[in-house]
């Protein structure tokens, strides 16, 4: 795998400066979200740290985009503090956290040009910059179509290089929101793949998904929403044997939760 990882959004034109003291461990304390009067994430509290792949689990509305979204800085808690090794509101740390979203946001260029362009906004020198195109390309087999238009690629291909951009960066964490919801077996699997190649290089990953057997396939822990909360938060193994909380076991008997 390359030493590379950054967001399937666009790279930010200022991601090059990076915190040399890292990340750990992201705290949230008491984070709330309201909009409009409701309040969508509800007094959370969690601390995240590396080496565990963590999934998030819940029903349609229980705040799992919007946790992804806090956590990467995307949005701001309405209260609540969200820190990164004990620091509030550190723009150079969350340049460390790389997103990939459900539907891949790509330049209208060819797929080597979007990593071009991502290597070259995350201040990797010029020099190294070929090699690590390659090492990229490889990564997702991306080899045999890299210098076709990137909007037109199937949406496992376009998924593909959403996740090997987001290593070009080097992040600490990859937030992954429902990468593969859209995405034939085939697909999935390849994206499968690259979260457990990122995660094996020590990348610290946090995967939504509704895919029960995804989750069963990738996760280390289970981090349940219900309502804004976190219902429940356990072993993997654990949760799918033995939920803690009614709130769970409703949602694994797939009875509907209100």
């Amino acid at each position: 795998m390359p030493d590379a990882v950054s967001g399937s959004a666009a790279p930010r034109e200022d991601a090059a400066a990076v915190d040399p003291a890292g990340i750990w461990p992201v705290a949230l304390r008491d984070v709330r979200f309201a909009v409009g009067g409701k309040t969508l994430i509800d007094r959370l509290s969690l601390q995240l740290t590396p080496g565990v792949r963590s999934v998030v689990m819940g029903p349609n509305g229980a705040g799992k985009s919007l946790l992804l979204r806090l956590i990467a800085g995307l949005i701001e808690p309405t209260s609540g503090a969200i820190t990164y090794a004990g620091r509030s509101g550190d723009a150079a740390a969350r340049r460390r956290i790389a997103v990939v979203f459900q539907r891949p946001v790509l330049l209208r260029r060819s797929v080597a040009a979007n990593l071009r362009h991502a290597l070259a906004t995350y201040g990797v020198p010029r020099g190294e910059r070929a090699r690590r195109l390659d090492d990229l390309l490889a990564l997702g087999r991306l080899e045999d179509i890299a210098e076709r238009p990137a909007r037109v690629l199937s949406g496992g291909e376009q998924q593909r290089l959403s996740m090997v951009r987001a290593l070009a960066a080097e992040p600490e964490m990859l937030l992954l929101d429902e990468p593969t919801a859209s995405l034939d077996p085939q697909a999935t699997a390849a994206i499968e793949t690259l979260v457990g190649q990122a995660a094996a290089a020590g990348v610290k990953i946090v995967l939504v998904t509704h895919d029960r057997g995804q989750a069963q396939r990738l996760a280390d822990e289970i981090l349940f929403l219900h309502r804004g909360s976190l219902a429940e938060r356990s072993d993997a193994d654990a949760f799918f044997s033995r939920p803690n909380s009614a709130a769970a076991q409703a949602y694994l008997e797939g009875r509907l939760l209100l």
